[in-house]
């Protein structure tokens, strides 16, 4: 089924210019086209109108340290929501940490994660989520990876015709206010797939 997503502001990559009133055309998990919103073919496609502004999806390059090293609780231990390094975090929890990990950063805009992961838990719950594994150099982080660099290192790869339907939709309305910090992420697409909404 194809889905047009509306956004007011497109990048499809970092490096090139914004187009206003922009639109990503998805089939399966493909992009179609994409582009100024009249420009595109609407026919008997289902429309998604996000408002703000629609990237490609992001890379986070604390991957490792975020699934392998640091412990995200559950909402019901009444630790918060943020990543936490403890001395020792008990074998059957790694799994469970790992795919709240995973889920946190999918509401970060991220479709890609830095491994490598040596953990058998971690490695099963990165390939069922369905990001991307790509390699890295490690170090540590938060689950936010436009917080320390800009948009144009944090992108995983652009939005091509006939490529991934890997992004991301944020409540601003330009790329120097998403790159200023504090941006809620109101969707993450993977795969074409809807995997994070903010509600």
């Amino acid at each position: 089924m194809r889905t047009l997503h509306r956004a007011a502001l497109l990048l499809s990559d970092p490096t090139a210019p914004p187009v206003p009133d922009g639109a990503v055309l998805v089939d399966g998990g493909t992009v179609l086209a994409f582009g100024p919103y009249a420009a595109l073919d609407r026919e008997g496609a289902r429309e998604r109108d996000w408002g703000g502004l629609l990237t490609p999806g992001l890379l986070n390059p604390y991957g490792a340290w975020l699934l392998e090293t640091a412990y995200h609780p559950d909402p019901r231990e009444g630790l918060g929501s943020e990543p936490l390094e403890l001395p020792e975090v008990a074998p059957e929890r790694r799994g469970p940490s790992a795919r709240l990990g995973l889920q946190r950063l999918l509401a970060h805009g991220v479709t890609a994660v830095a491994g490598p992961f040596a953990l058998p838990a971690v490695r099963t719950a990165v390939a069922r989520s369905g990001l991307h594994a790509v390699p890295g150099d490690g170090g540590r982080g938060g689950l936010d990876p436009l917080t320390d660099r800009p948009l144009a290192r944090a992108a995983h790869r652009p939005l091509t015709a006939g490529g991934a339907a890997d992004f991301a939709v944020f409540d601003v309305s330009s790329v120097t206010e998403l790159e200023r910090g504090g941006a809620a992420c109101l969707a993450t697409v993977l795969g074409g797939r809807l995997l994070y909404r903010r509600r």
